[in-house]
This record gives C-alpha cells, sequence and structure tokens, in this order.
C-alpha cells in the first residue's frame, strides 16, 4: 500500500470545468448529497477545496456556508486545508468535496477538520473511485498524469480506517455515476452495479467518548459496596 503522504500533486483542478465530464461529476454530487445535507443542521458549515466550493449546499439547513480554498475568487477565505484558520471545535459541518484526492498530505488534512468539527459534528467527503472505468486510467503510463487520473484514488476501505482511528461514526457510504461520459451516469447500470461508480460519497459523524468517571456513579457504587460488605459481616456473625 502507497504512503498517504506525497510530493505536491501537480495540476490540480480549480474548478469542475477543468476536469472532463467535470460538470457531469459536480451535478450527480450535488443531486446524491441533497438527502445528506438535508439532515444537516448547527451554525456554520464549512466547504474545504476548490471543487467543494461549486457544490450546491442550497437544501442544507446551516445558513452560514464559508468556502476555503486557494485560486479561486468564489472562496470567501483563502487558506491552505493543512491549516485552517479556525478555533478549535467551532464548526457543524465539513465538505470535502473531491479536497483529498488532490491533497499531498490528506492524513493533515483530516486532523485539521476534526480539530475545526465539534463533538457529533459532520464530515463529508467524496472522491474518485479506483474500481471503476475511470480508475482504469490509473494503469495507462500516458493518461495517469493527466486530470482528473493524477488524483488520488483512495478506496472507500482504506477511508473508512482512517475515519475509524479518528471516532467518526459513518452514516452513510456509496457509489454512483459508472459511466463518466453520460450526465446520468447509466441510470440502469448505476442501480445494478453501483459498486462498479466513478464517484464515492462518505457521509460520517464525529464521536466523542468522555474518559473522566461521573463522581455520581462512582460514589454510588462505593455505597453499593459498603452494603456488600455489611451483610457479609452480619452472615459471619450468625454463624457464630
Amino acid at each position: 500500500m502507497k504512503p498517504a503522504k506525497t510530493r505536491q500533486i501537480r495540476h490540480v483542478p480549480e474548478s469542475w470545468s477543468q476536469i472532463p465530464c467535470g460538470e457531469f461529476y459536480r451535478d450527480a454530487l450535488s443531486h446524491h448529497l441533497r438527502p445528506s445535507l438535508g439532515k444537516l443542521y448547527g451554525f456554520h458549515l464549512l466547504k474545504i477545496g476548490n471543487l467543494s466550493a461549486e457544490i450546491d449546499t442550497a437544501s442544507c439547513a446551516i445558513s452560514h456556508q464559508v468556502s476555503v480554498g486557494f485560486g479561486s475568487a468564489s472562496h470567501h477565505v483563502k487558506a491552505d486545508p493543512l491549516s485552517l484558520p479556525f478555533e478549535s471545535k467551532s464548526v457543524d459541518a465539513c465538505l470535502l468535496a473531491h479536497t483529498l484526492a488532490w491533497s499531498s498530505d490528506p492524513h493533515r488534512v483530516l486532523r485539521e477538520v476534526d480539530r475545526v468539527l465539534i463533538d457529533d459534528g459532520w464530515m463529508i467527503i467524496t472522491g474518485f473511485n479506483l474500481f471503476s472505468v475511470l480508475g482504469i486510467g490509473k494503469l495507462i503510463p500516458g493518461v495517469r498524469r493527466k486530470v482528473p487520473w493524477n488524483s488520488r484514488m483512495f478506496t472507500q476501505m482504506r477511508l473508512l480506517d482512517w475515519l475509524s482511528l479518528l471516532n467518526y461514526e459513518v452514516m452513510e457510504r456509496t457509489r454512483f455515476q459508472v459511466l463518466p461520459w453520460n450526465r446520468q451516469g447509466g441510470k440502469i447500470i448505476s442501480t445494478h452495479l453501483p459498486a462498479l461508480g466513478c464517484l464515492s460519497l462518505i457521509v460520517a459523524r464525529k464521536r466523542t467518548f468522555p474518559l473522566t468517571r461521573n463522581p455520581a456513579k462512582k460514589s454510588a457504587s462505593q455505597r453499593q459496596l459498603h452494603a456488600v460488605g455489611a451483610t457479609s459481616q452480619y452472615r459471619e456473625e450468625r454463624k457464630s
């Protein structure tokens, strides 16, 4: 397995229009994200990366939506996803639309997102599926250096492993858009063979488990132990 961290990736697209069939991918992502976005609530939503800014998130109830990235005038905040300029536990949800695919250090991006997310916050990750019609281009030397084949196509199992280490509960994961060159992605094929979809979607929620013992429960357990000791002492006295 190749390491996640790599050198700076060249030819990073600044818009979906710079990706072959990029408008189809953008529209498909916006369509499949609507049910998940409708479940989000809170005060702040971060759309991290150049491609995240173009995803339609109007169906999300979170009104304050901020796009973060480089190279686009549509971004509200110009910053590196590797070092987000936000306070810890100050954001309710983060959208990473193919952000990890063109990141030189995806682990660090995930740690930064985890830092700024509140407890029970939402993280949405999208990317390209390696085991798809699109992923075949990775095997062709003259093609794999071009967009979008120069991106990091992480498998869902690898992403799920990273999320589990950060204590995230996966609420939804799916694949779609089997045919990249078709606006609907091959509707019939996608229904029967979703695993071959070119696009991957994971919706996860941050779970924080308390490590400090509750004083009320501690005192209750001590009282119970004392009661058990008194009963045993009473039985010994009766025997004597």
